[in-house]
């Protein structure tokens, strides 16, 4: 299963992460997106309505591809897989939390931003690792020198934070990277003024642009 999940994430270039406020505005945010091509989103722990919004959108759209993310618990990581959470993510990651995530029988993307990091996601049995806040850590060009020790591992990287849609192609540019996430395509206050128009247009934007990347590789 966590092959054929990651697969799935990689052949849509993008993963939208997502705080939401009210879970109510969930089952609306997961209908824009799907109308925008982008049927996939990371719904961070953020916020108090987090799991509630997972429990919506799994219920109404058992076909979406849910992640949960700014997982940093195994309570935490327990409760989104029985609340119908697809994959799960985290900023960093510890023994208890892989274990967890493990006998939940969740696809988990750990986080990882050092050599020993990827090797301690390696050895666990992760093969995608969660890059963040990549910008702050030197975006492109961080990730391309710790990529290159590990081209035969077939280590694939998912950068998050301050990815936009003006750098997206510089990021999916590099063999390494399977997506991105980015909170560019349904932002807080789009979220909670329900501009679920916008949020749409914003996804197929980054849709189009993930399309025509890949047909000029």
């Amino acid at each position: 299963m966590t092959n054929r999940i990651l697969q799935q994430i990689g052949a849509l270039g993008i993963v939208p992460v997502i705080e939401i406020e009210d879970a109510k505005q969930a089952v609306d945010l997961a209908a824009a997106l799907k109308e925008g091509g982008l049927p996939v989103m990371e719904i961070t722990l953020r916020t108090e309505a987090g799991l509630a919004a997972i429990s919506a959108i799994a219920e109404a759209f058992p076909d979406f591809l849910l992640g949960a993310g700014s997982l940093l618990t195994p309570a935490q990581v327990t409760e989104v897989a029985a609340r119908g959470a697809k994959f799960g993510v985290s900023p960093g990651h510890s023994q208890l939390l892989l274990d967890a995530a493990a006998q939940a029988q969740l696809p988990f993307i750990p986080g990882a931003v050092t050599p020993s990091e990827v090797i301690s996601a390696l050895e666990a049995g992760c093969t995608t690792v969660k890059f963040f806040p990549a910008e702050a850590f030197g975006g492109t060009r961080t990730i391309k020198s710790l990529a290159a020790p590990f081209a035969t591992a077939g280590i694939k990287i998912m950068p998050t934070g301050g990815v936009t849609l003006s750098n997206l192609k510089d990021y999916l540019a590099i063999p390494e990277v399977l997506a991105v996430g980015g909170s560019w395509i349904a932002t807080r206050e789009q979220i909670r003024n329900s501009n679920f128009a916008q949020i749409s247009y914003a996804a197929r934007e980054a849709v189009s642009l993930v399309s025509s990347l890949s047909k000029n590789r």
